[in-house]
């Protein structure tokens, strides 16, 4: 638990005011963030993050993740999509180079992280920098799914029986789960009386619901993940919390939906 605490309050001495910053900042912090889960897919499945292979899905995912100022050196009629086809492509043939030491299996799910990762990350730079949205949208997102996570684990521990999906997360249930998704939209709303977002009232709380609905699916993402690949953590860069992806876990699929939304 100490480690753990310290590894919070340092991690978020440094996350804050690249939060309250926005900009560059936020756009180098978000890009690296992308690297490193990527790295954490790859080290999942035992592969060699100094490769061919893994530099080349770095290019993809960068691709999705940098925002249109920072891709401004790519020639206009290229766009994203060209980009990430050039590097499946790529991977592609790195399978007859390598003689299937790369599969086509290894490029699947090299291509899936760039888009899935990728995307992610393109939103929380995109939220934070935008006009329409700003930190205050980024942070309504966030405290959702932290509330929504922490919601779960307090009143899970006390009063969980019903077992949420015990083939995937033994641990989840359907009390804690409904608990967190009640506390998520408690602060949710006493947060818009400050804060108003896009919408009125009403209609934010109903985003509010969906978001932590669709965080606690997030995290179900990443606890299959882990169970496929038989590990307890994605990676260790985090003492204590484990890597980046079980961190960032909800907020993968939460921060697009602030876009789907039009919120942004």
């Amino acid at each position: 638990m100490k480690q753990r605490i310290i590894t919070a309050v340092v991690a978020l001495a440094i996350f804050i005011p690249i939060l309250i910053l926005g900009g560059i900042w936020l756009e180098i912090a978000g890009s690296a963030l992308a690297l490193v889960a990527l790295s954490e897919v790859f080290i999942m499945r035992k592969r060699i993050i100094v490769s061919f292979d893994f530099l080349i899905s770095a290019i993809g995912i960068l691709a999705v993740t940098l925002p249109d100022n920072m891709m401004a050196w790519v020639p206009s009629f290229i766009s994203r999509l060209d980009i990430v086809y050039v590097v499946v492509v790529l991977l592609l043939l790195h399978t007859v180079a390598s003689k299937n030491r790369v599969t086509y299996d290894d490029v699947a799910v090299s291509t899936l992280s760039i888009f899935y990762i990728g995307t992610g990350f393109h939103y929380l730079i995109a939220v934070r920098n935008s006009l329409a949205g700003g930190l205050d949208t980024l942070l309504f997102a966030m405290i959702i799914v932290w509330l929504t996570d922490s919601g779960a684990y307090f009143v899970g521990r006390a009063l969980g029986k019903h077992k949420l999906w015990p083939a995937i997360s033994p641990n989840k249930t359907w009390e804690g789960s409904i608990g967190g998704n009640v506390v998520a939209l408690i602060f949710a709303a006493i947060y818009l009386q400050f804060f108003p977002q896009a919408y009125g009232f009403w209609p934010m709380m109903g985003i509010a619901l969906a978001l932590s609905i669709i965080g606690s699916l997030g995290d179900l993402i990443e606890s299959a993940l882990k169970r496929f690949y038989g590990v307890k953590d994605s990676g260790k860069i985090l003492p204590g919390h484990g890597g980046i992806l079980d961190r960032f876990d909800s907020l993968l699929l939460v921060l697009p939906m602030i876009h789907f939304f039009g919120i942004l």
